[in-house]
């Protein structure tokens, strides 16, 4: 078996233009709402809206998608229905705040730019496991994690340079490439005509409750890892550019812009990721990243200069590669057949609930506590996620016959 690296990379597109959208959205999104001095605590409350959505939609719609049958495939018309709304009520955020500035309306905006971008993101996600071979699914995710970590970077870097020069830039920059992104993947991918059919039709919230009583329990705890660790980091990547600018003196562009680091480093580390867990396993090859988030995230809370804080944001970068470009072929291969897009479903609900509970739980720690306390949560959840790990005995590469 080789993978195809051309078709890949293509693919790739589709969680290029999805993670540029959301790291322009965590960066200055939550800046134009404390300007309407709102708490911490409910920034980070509106700032879950679209994990409610992904909790709510994206587990029905990967399970949806498994057994849509259409002209264009099972998961090309979620592309093609969700990508054009996002992209255009992504764009009237910016509008609604700065030129025609109805709080009412941006959150109208939001909440349906959420929505759209919940609709096709689980299926997006789940073609790679419909093209690729499961012994091949870390490699070609570390490629399609490259083409995300390219869009975050892209994001971090040249958004802070369009922030500079109008704030609404940066959405409408982003806008435009999402939707030329998708346009690649639906253009060029096909999907594979045969599939592995379930025999079980009886919905996501029944999935759930054979994963929970199930007598082998790595579905389960691979699940509870992903929602701990997803814990940790979406409270710095809400709170960063805010515990820049509040914490550290920082203008909010120049915190965005830090975030570079982690993009550029979990840009470079994609590829071996995925190289190392083939030769080492998946299994330890994520612990070992949750290790190092543990040690340096928790060194940020008692060092707080600077140049401490670059090194933090580089390793976890790296550490963060590890982790995630592994653990989704782990949940893909532990699907029974016919239900990948059930579990990659699933994969989102774990994260998009973590999202949810660490953002406002985080946002209200700092403002009972002090921003620093940002690091002590965020090093805690690493610590369970890694006892969670521990846990998981399946979800290394199977040889398809």
């Amino acid at each position: 078996m080789k993978l195809d690296y051309r078709k890949t990379f293509l693919l790739g597109f589709g969680f290029f233009g999805i993670s540029l959208i959301w790291s322009v959205y965590n960066s200055y999104v939550p800046i134009f709402l404390r300007e309407y001095r709102l708490p911490l605590w409910l920034v980070g409350a509106i700032m879950t809206f679209d994990n409610i959505a992904g909790v709510t939609i994206q587990p029905y719609v990967g399970f949806l998608s498994d057994r849509t049958r259409s002209r264009f495939g099972r998961r090309m018309p979620y592309l093609m229905i969700g990508a054009p709304i996002a992209a255009l009520f992504f764009a009237l955020i910016p509008v609604l705040h700065l030129l025609l500035p109805v709080f009412p309306l941006l959150m109208a905006a939001i909440i349906i730019m959420n929505i759209a971008m919940a609709i096709f993101r689980t299926p997006t996600v789940a073609l790679m496991p419909d093209i690729t071979p499961s012994p091949l699914r870390s490699k070609a995710n570390g490629i399609i994690n490259l083409m995300g970590g390219l869009g975050t970077t892209l994001a971090f870097l040249g958004g802070a340079f369009l922030y500079r020069a109008n704030r609404g830039l940066p959405f409408y920059v982003g806008a435009f490439i999402m939707l030329l992104a998708v346009a690649i993947v639906v253009l060029v991918i096909r999907e594979p005509q045969e599939h592995e059919e379930s025999t079980d039709r009886t919905g996501i919230i029944p999935t759930i409750s054979e994963i929970i009583q199930s007598r082998e329990k790595s579905a389960l705890f691979i699940l509870l890892a992903i929602f701990t660790w997803f814990i940790g980091y979406n409270a710095i990547e809400t709170f960063w550019t805010t515990y820049g600018k509040e914490y550290l003196g920082i203008a909010e562009s120049t915190a965005a812009a830090m975030l570079t680091y982690v993009s550029a480093a979990f840009l470079l580390f994609s590829l071996p990721a995925g190289f190392i867990a083939t030769r080492f396993g998946r299994r330890p090859t994520i612990l070992a990243g949750l290790l190092m988030l543990l040690v340096f995230i928790l060194g940020g809370y008692f060092i707080t200069n600077l140049s401490y804080l670059t090194a933090m944001l580089i390793i976890a970068g790296i550490a963060w590669a590890l982790i995630n470009i592994n653990s989704f072929p782990m949940v893909s291969d532990i699907a029974p057949p016919g239900k990948i897009g059930s579990y990659t479903g699933l994969y989102y609900f774990a994260s998009m609930s973590a999202a949810i509970v660490a953002p406002p739980i985080a946002g209200g720690l700092m403002d009972l506590l002090g921003h620093r306390v940002l690091f002590l949560f965020s090093s805690l959840a690493m610590l369970l996620a890694i006892l969670c790990m521990r846990q998981v005995k399946r979800g290394e590469a199977r040889i398809s016959t």
